[in-house]
């Protein structure tokens, strides 16, 4: 019975012991990619929603009435001004000019003729071998040759004027919709739409700022010399849906003069050069509007970047490996980054990969790496957050 005791209490010391040795090793520390904040001179933008739009655009319409006889594009083409469109048929258009230069000679004969007669007359009543009322009269018939001359001058001028416009041409260069009518059909002068055309470069984009942001701009460009209405000289970049599209460079060029009573906007448009006609009139972009000086920003990527409960905070890795969390306030999305407003001093160790394996207080295995100072995924800059 005592030896049985004895094995038990050998048995459960050695458990124990083994157990104690299980006990002293620590467990391995997780293994986080940390960084060191990028620091460096930041302007902040304002965002916008806007639209773009032709800078020209026109409606094709024949100025003369006529069956529609020949169509001189393609239906999306690119067409340069001057180019041939429509030809009106012109056959009625070569009658009345035909018409028009055959009544200008009858004119032109009658105008020699009555300046004949009146030469004739005015010698022989200077002689004094007629009377005065003949050279009254035939003053008359020259005076009236002359107006029946002017008459048939701009009947010929309106005739060639309305065959000049039976071929219309383009009056823009850019991009000609499809066509509206075909060939045969009946174009009523002045009304009947045929196409249109809209240019494309440069191209303008309309946006809507409220009056808050509207001051700050006004006062910008004041301070550049310049008035917001004409501009100002505010540069801006604008980001359209396509992702693989880097943001296009522009200059605000015009304000309204007034803002809008109800609902306390003014719409801005800034123009952007277009050579590549990547930018199509219609078109939604997101406008970026310099809205401060520059300043040393902090900026560290979204992954950076966790929640507790109803903040933001950032983990910290102390010279000792030690976890701690860091409360934050986000700014916007600049070259790549977030910036951040309040709760860092840009001289952190902070983790920006594996933060599902941290948590406050654990130490943790740093592996440095450094940020480039501008992240690849700049174009996706995005607006300020609300945290």
């Amino acid at each position: 019975m005592t030896n049985r005791r004895l094995l038990s209490t050998g048995f459960l010391l050695s458990l124990l012991l083994a157990s104690g040795l299980v006990f002293a090793q620590d467990p391995p520390k997780p293994q986080v990619t940390v960084a060191k904040p990028v620091v460096r001179d930041v302007v902040d933008s304002d965002e916008f929603i806007g639209r773009f739009e032709a800078v020209d655009e026109v409606g094709i319409r024949s100025r003369v009435g006529g069956y529609l006889d020949e169509i001189g594009f393609t239906d999306g083409a690119l067409v340069n001004k001057g180019d041939k469109l429509f030809v009106i048929d012109q056959r009625p258009f070569k009658t009345a000019l035909d018409i028009a230069q055959s009544s200008m000679e009858v004119a032109q004969s009658a105008l020699d003729f009555a300046q004949t007669e009146f030469d004739r007359t005015e010698g022989l009543a200077k002689a004094g071998t007629l009377p005065t009322s003949t050279l009254d009269l035939r003053r008359r018939e020259l005076l009236s040759a002359q107006a029946n001359m002017r008459g048939a001058e701009a009947s010929l001028a309106r005739a060639k004027l309305d065959m000049q416009y039976t071929v219309i041409n383009a009056p823009l260069s850019g991009r000609i919709d499809r066509k509206l009518l075909s060939v045969g059909n009946l174009v009523t002068a002045d009304q009947t739409l045929l196409t249109t055309i809209v240019s494309l470069n440069p191209i303008d984009f309309y946006f809507d700022v409220d009056e808050r942001r509207l001051l700050s701009y006004a006062r910008e460009a004041r301070q550049k010399g310049g008035v917001l209405q004409e501009g100002g000289s505010l540069e801006v970049s604008v980001v359209i849906s396509d992702a693989t599209e880097k943001p296009f460079k522009g200059k605000l060029d015009f304000a309204e003069n007034r803002v809008d009573r109800e609902t306390g906007t003014m719409r801005l448009r800034a123009r952007f050069d277009n050579p590549d006609f990547v930018l199509q009139p219609g078109l939604f972009g997101r406008i970026l509007v310099e809205g401060s000086n520059h300043y040393q920003g902090i900026l560290i990527p979204d992954e950076a970047i966790g929640s507790d409960l109803d903040q933001r905070v950032v983990y910290v890795v102390g010279e000792d490996g030690l976890v701690s969390t860091k409360p934050v306030r986000l700014g916007p999305r600049l070259h790549g980054y977030r910036v951040i407003r309040e709760g860092m001093t840009g001289d952190e160790t902070i983790v920006v990969n594996g933060l599902m394996r941290i948590r406050p207080g654990v130490k943790v295995d740093p592996q440095m790496t450094e940020l480039p100072p501008e992240a690849q995924s700049a174009d996706a800059d995005a607006p300020e957050s609300g945290q």
